[in-house]
C-alpha cells in the first residue's frame, strides 16, 4: 500500500487517535468474551459432546489460522484502517451467524460458519490494530500498549459480565450475539475514521533519535540497522527474512506457550466450571469474568511493573503464577478454590502479547531503511508474523477434544 503523505497529527488528533484505537481494542475483547461466556448454552442447545465443542473451536482456529497468515499482506494491501473496519464488520456477523445456529437454526454445521467467520474477521483485525497501537504509541511518544491491551481486557470483562447475565437470564443466543456484533462493528467502524497509521508519516519527515529506553536486565534495546546498498526487499522478502532471524523464532516459541495459557481459559473455563466443579451455566460464566478480570489488573499494572523490573523477570514471574494458578484451578477439590486459581491464573497471563515487541525500532537519518515509510512498516509486520504461532496453540486446545 502507498502511504498518502500528511502534515504531523495536532494533539486534538493524536487523543482522538488513541481513543479510537482503544474502542478498537476493547469491541474486539467485547466479540471474544460474548461467544466464549455462551459455550455452555451453545453446547446445550445443540446437544454436544466435548469433542464436537472442540470441532467448533478448531473451526474458529482455521479461521484465524488463514487471517493471521495473511494479515501483514492484507495489512500493507488494504492499510490498517480498512483493515480493522473489515474486519471487525465480518466479526459482527460471525457472531450473528453463531447466535442464528444456535437458537434458530439448531445447526451445529450453521454455528461453526459463524465461528470460522469470527475467527477470519478477527486474525487480521488484531494484526492491524496493534500496527495502529504501535504508531500511535510513537505520536504519544510513551508506552502505552499494556493499556492498550488492558483496553482488550475491559472489553472481555464486560463481554463476561454481560454473557452471565444474559445466561442468568436464559436470553436466547441469538439475541443476545446478535446485539453483540451490531455494537462491535457499528463502534469499530466509526471509531476507523480517526486512525491515523496509514496517513502519518513515519520515517523522512520526522527526526529520529536513538531509542533511550533502557530494560533493568537488559539493558538498551540495540537498533538494526540495514547494510551499506543493500537492495529495496518486497513485502514476500521482508517476511521470508524475519522468519530467518532467530529472534522471531525464539518470540514464536515464547507467544506459542502464552497464548496456550491464556486462550485454554478462553475456550475451556466456563464450560470446566459447569462439567468439572459441577456450577451453573451463568457461574461458568462469572469465573472466566472473573479471570479477565485479573488478567485486566495485570496489563494495565505492565506498564509500571515493566519499567521497574525489566521485562525478562516480568514475564518469568508471570509464567509461574500462571503454571500456579492453571494447577490450582485443575486440581481445585472445591469451587471456591477453583475461583482463586482462576484469579492467580488470569493475573500471571496478561503477556500472550509479549512487552518486547511493543514499538518497532526508529532507523536513524541516513539509514537505508529511514526513507520508505512502507520499510519501517515491515517492521510491525515481523513482529504480527512472530504471533502466528499463537494460532497453533489454538490448534494445540482443540485438537485432544476432537
Amino acid at each position: 500500500m502507498t502511504k498518502t503523505a500528511a502534515p504531523h497529527a495536532t494533539a486534538a488528533n493524536v487523543t482522538h487517535w488513541r481513543n479510537a484505537v482503544v474502542v478498537a481494542y476493547g469491541a474486539s475483547g467485547l466479540a471474544f468474551a460474548s461467544w466464549v461466556s455462551r459455550l455452555p448454552a451453545i453446547r446445550d442447545a445443540l446437544d454436544l459432546t466435548p469433542g464436537n465443542v472442540g470441532v467448533l473451536l478448531l473451526c474458529l482456529t482455521l479461521g484465524s489460522f488463514a487471517s493471521v497468515s495473511a494479515s501483514g499482506l492484507i495489512v500493507l494491501r488494504l492499510g490498517s484502517k480498512q483493515t480493522i473496519r473489515t474486519g471487525s464488520i465480518m466479526v459482527g456477523f460471525g457472531l450473528l451467524l453463531a447466535g442464528l445456529g444456535t437458537s434458530v437454526f439448531a445447526s451445529p454445521v450453521v454455528t461453526a460458519a459463524g465461528l470460522a467467520v469470527i475467527g477470519l474477521g478477527t486474525g487480521s483485525w488484531n494484526t492491524a490494530s496493534n500496527v495502529e497501537g504501535a504508531a500511535v504509541e510513537r505520536a504519544v511518544g510513551r508506552h502505552i500498549m499494556p493499556r492498550l491491551h488492558g483496553a482488550f481486557s475491559l472489553g472481555t470483562v464486560a463481554g463476561a459480565g454481560l454473557g452471565a447475565a444474559a445466561a442468568a437470564a436464559s436470553l436466547p443466543v441469538a439475541w443476545h450475539l446478535g446485539a453483540a456484533g451490531l455494537v462491535v462493528a457499528v463502534s469499530v467502524a466509526t471509531a476507523a475514521s480517526w486512525f491515523r497509521a496509514d496517513i502519518t508519516p513515519v520515517a523522512g519527515e520526522r527526526t529520529y533519535s536513538p531509542d533511550h529506553f533502557e530494560d533493568p536486565t537488559t539493558g538498551p534495546i540495540p537498533l538494526i540497522i540495514a547494510g551499506e546498498g543493500e537492495a529495496p526487499l518486497d513485502n514476500k522478502r521482508k517476511i521470508a527474512q524475519a522468519w530467518r532471524d532467530r529472534r522471531t523464532l525464539l518470540l514464536g516459541v515464547l507467544v506459542l506457550g502464552l497464548a496456550l495459557a491464556e486462550g485454554a481459559a478462553g475456550d475451556w473455563v466456563a464450560l470446566a466450571l459447569a462439567d468439572g466443579h459441577g456450577q451453573s451455566d451463568a457461574a461458568g460464566a462469572a469465573g472466566y469474568g472473573l479471570f479477565v478480570t485479573f488478567m485486566t489488573i495485570g496489563r494495565f499494572a505492565g506498564t509500571l511493573v515493566l519499567d521497574r523490573y525489566g521485562r525478562v523477570p516480568v514475564m518469568r514471574w508471570c509464567a509461574a503464577l500462571a503454571v500456579l494458578g492453571l494447577g490450582l484451578f485443575v486440581f481445585a477439590p472445591v469451587p471456591w478454590l477453583a475461583f482463586i486459581g482462576l484469579a492467580i491464573w488470569g493475573l500471571g497471563s496478561p503477556w500472550a502479547c509479549p512487552p518486547q515487541p511493543t514499538t518497532p525500532p526508529k532507523p536513524p537519518p541516513g539509514s537505508p531503511w529511514s526513507p520508505p515509510s512502507a520499510t519501517a512498516r515491515s517492521c510491525v509486520d515481523r513482529r504480527c508474523w512472530a504471533f502466528w504461532p499463537s494460532t497453533w496453540a489454538s490448534c494445540i486446545r482443540c485438537w485432544p477434544l476432537c
